[in-house]
């Protein structure tokens, strides 16, 4: 017999007639009865988004069910390694795993998880009154399906944004400086040019005054994936080279030769250009992966940096951590001639939107008692203070709490550029081949990063090694 069906008249009643706490705690009670004693288990990436999930969704959620939720926080690669050789042996150690928005593709072709809409239409008594599909941004139509079905609870949800000292940008000294050097006022760059400008001033401005005070960050570490990506999802990009310069339309070509772009003039320019501000960024930046960025960042070492948003609220409030609270802007990435029209007729993007959800792999023994975890952490109940704490947004209704106001104020409008501005930035392309062309390019791409071989010569062989991997794959013909 169904839960639901169990649940007497008058708790029914008090559902219907209520919308405060007991009502709800009356659900979650009851739909846990058959679980108690259950300990789920999940991994994700240590991030402030995810240790919030620990440290306080997850006691919650046992304190109202009885379910103890464990979820393991580790270093980016651990997780993925971990969750994909979980499912790959069927053993069944997760009940949850962290899905990055750009490897869910690669999950669904090979059917590790769990249709979760389906799953509440054969089990309608785990259907909780306050969750509901319809509550996500759009950033949940990343991890749907073919028929529309979804794969993910989206749990986090950012761009990748333009950080600048607005300390420094709005010091006199600094400014008449910059415009005796330059010609020009001194503000966020809208070009690749204008940002070179400022950050070649700023470091030579902290080699002039003794400062610890570089022009500009780089997530460029010279074996870890974090470069490669900040490389094809965030300065690919604002040069007009999409889809990592992979033409799914055309036989998947990825050389100019054949129709693609990853080694195309506006990707060798990309390239140098941000080579070029590796080589004035903080030392550390050759090691730096998204973490360190941000970091970096906070510690004031930097005037200007691509960070992504997940950091964002950390950065510009938190003085426990961070020693640029109150300084913060924020604005668009800069961007070469058309791009911007490119993002907002469809046909490209300026930035990279990131985010990921929590998955329930078909090999978790615990499918039931997991939706009813996935289905409390989407509520939009528990969503404000989760955004402050992480500056991630996955439902709409997040944007109007008062509590997101006053943070967007603190951090300049960036939850006011992710309402209205989003739609500029995009996710990943749809690549089942993700990962087995990311690992056949990386190599490559690394040895440009140590200088063993000049940027043109390696954008080159890096897609010619594409288009191999993707003719090995089936990809193409």
């Amino acid at each position: 017999m169904k839960i639901a069906n169990k649940l007497g008249a008058s708790v029914l009643a008090l559902i219907v007639a209520t919308g405060g706490a007991f009502a709800d705690d009356a659900f979650w009670a009851e739909a846990a009865k058959p679980y108690q004693g259950v300990v789920l288990h999940g991994v994700t990436e240590s991030t402030p988004p995810s240790n919030y999930v620990k440290d306080v969704l997850a006691p919650e959620f046992e304190a109202k069910t009885g379910i103890k939720v464990e979820i393991e926080t580790t270093s980016w690669d651990q997780m993925y390694d971990k969750a994909i050789k979980d499912m790959e042996a069927g053993t069944g150690i997760y009940d949850m795993v962290y899905i990055e928005q750009d490897i869910i593709y690669a999950y669904l072709s090979r059917d590790f998880l769990v249709d979760t809409t389906q799953l509440l239409k054969d089990h309608p008594e785990l259907k909780a009154p306050t969750y509901d599909e319809a509550n996500f941004t759009t950033f949940a139509n990343y991890f749907k399906g073919d028929k529309g079905d979804l794969f993910g609870i989206p749990m986090e949800a950012f761009i990748k944004v333009y950080l600048y000292r607005t300390d420094l940008f709005n010091d006199p000294e600094v400014q008449a400086a910059f415009k005796e050097k330059t010609g020009k006022d001194l503000k966020p760059a809208t070009t690749h040019e204008e940002y070179t400008e400022i950050a070649d001033f700023f470091t030579q401005w902290g080699k002039d005054h003794d400062e610890q005070l570089w022009g500009t960050t780089a997530q460029a570490h010279t074996g870890h994936p974090a470069s490669w990506y900040e490389f094809f999802e965030s300065v690919a990009p604002t040069y007009g080279v999409y889809s990592w310069g992979i033409d799914a339309g055309n036989n998947y070509a990825a050389s100019v030769a054949n129709g693609g772009t990853m080694n195309s003039d506006e990707a060798k320019a990309a390239m140098k250009w941000w080579l070029h501000l590796r080589d004035v960024a903080p030392p550390e930046s050759n090691q730096s992966t998204w973490t360190e960025v941000a970091t970096t960042f906070a510690a004031g070492r930097a005037a200007q940096g691509l960070v992504y948003g997940e950091n964002a609220a950390w950065v510009a409030s938190d003085e426990t951590k961070s020693r640029v609270v109150g300084n913060v802007g924020v604005a668009l990435p800069p961007l070469s001639d058309g791009v911007l029209a490119d993002a907002e007729s469809g046909k490209g993007y300026i930035g990279y939107y990131d985010g990921g959800a929590f998955g329930l792999p078909v090999t978790s023994k615990n499918k039931e008692a997991s939706m009813l975890f996935l289905e409390y952490i989407a509520q939009n109940e528990v969503q404000p203070d989760w955004a402050v704490a992480g500056s991630r947004i996955t439902n709409t209704a997040t944007y109007d709490d008062p509590k997101v106001q006053d943070l967007d104020k603190k951090l300049n409008g960036y939850f006011t550029m992710l309402k209205d501005q989003g739609r500029l930035f995009a996710g990943a392309p749809a690549y089942p081949f993700h990962a087995q062309v990311r690992e056949a390019t990386a190599p490559i791409f690394y040895q440009i990063l140590t200088g063993a071989i000049d940027p043109d010569t390696g954008l080159d062989q890096m897609a010619a090694k594409a288009e191999e991997e993707l003719t090995a794959l089936g990809y193409r013909k």
